[in-house]
Protein backbone atom coordinates (compact mmCIF):
# COMPACT_ATOMS: atom_id res chain seq x y z
CA UNK A 1 0.00 0.00 0.00
CA UNK A 2 1.06 3.12 -1.13
CA UNK A 3 1.94 6.03 1.14
CA UNK A 4 -1.15 8.16 0.01
CA UNK A 5 -3.30 5.50 -0.39
CA UNK A 6 -2.75 4.36 3.56
CA UNK A 7 -2.96 8.66 4.16
CA UNK A 8 -6.28 8.30 2.13
CA UNK A 9 -7.71 5.47 4.36
CA UNK A 10 -6.81 6.82 7.74
CA UNK A 11 -8.44 10.47 6.68
CA UNK A 12 -12.00 8.30 5.49
CA UNK A 13 -11.89 6.95 9.13
CA UNK A 14 -10.76 9.67 10.94
CA UNK A 15 -13.77 11.17 8.71
CA UNK A 16 -16.16 8.46 9.80
CA UNK A 17 -16.02 8.54 13.41
CA UNK A 18 -16.20 11.95 13.31
CA UNK A 19 -19.57 11.91 11.59
CA UNK A 20 -20.40 9.24 13.84
CA UNK A 21 -19.58 11.42 17.15
CA UNK A 22 -21.17 14.33 15.83
CA UNK A 23 -24.42 12.65 14.87
CA UNK A 24 -24.93 10.70 17.94
CA UNK A 25 -24.61 14.29 19.73
CA UNK A 26 -26.99 15.94 17.38
CA UNK A 27 -29.88 13.57 17.73
CA UNK A 28 -29.59 13.60 21.72
CA UNK A 29 -32.70 16.10 22.68
CA UNK A 30 -31.68 19.56 23.87
CA UNK A 31 -32.18 19.82 28.06
CA UNK A 32 -35.69 21.52 28.75
CA UNK A 33 -34.02 24.14 31.01
CA UNK A 34 -31.88 24.68 27.48
CA UNK A 35 -35.63 25.01 25.46
CA UNK A 36 -37.15 26.95 28.06
CA UNK A 37 -34.34 29.46 27.95
CA UNK A 38 -34.50 30.22 24.45
CA UNK A 39 -38.19 30.37 24.21
CA UNK A 40 -37.59 32.90 27.35
CA UNK A 41 -34.89 34.73 25.24
CA UNK A 42 -37.32 34.35 21.80
CA UNK A 43 -40.50 36.22 23.87
CA UNK A 44 -38.73 38.81 25.55
CA UNK A 45 -36.46 39.81 22.74
CA UNK A 46 -38.71 40.28 19.83
CA UNK A 47 -39.58 44.22 20.63
CA UNK A 48 -35.75 44.28 21.19
CA UNK A 49 -34.69 42.63 17.85
CA UNK A 50 -37.07 44.64 15.92
CA UNK A 51 -35.24 48.01 17.38
CA UNK A 52 -31.78 46.85 16.71
CA UNK A 53 -32.47 45.61 13.42
CA UNK A 54 -33.79 49.22 12.53
CA UNK A 55 -30.52 50.48 14.01
CA UNK A 56 -27.82 48.40 12.47
CA UNK A 57 -30.00 49.63 8.85
CA UNK A 58 -29.00 53.03 9.53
Amino acid sequence: MTRAKRTSSVENTIDENLKRAFEDVASEPLPSRFTDLLEQLKTSGTADGANSESDDNT
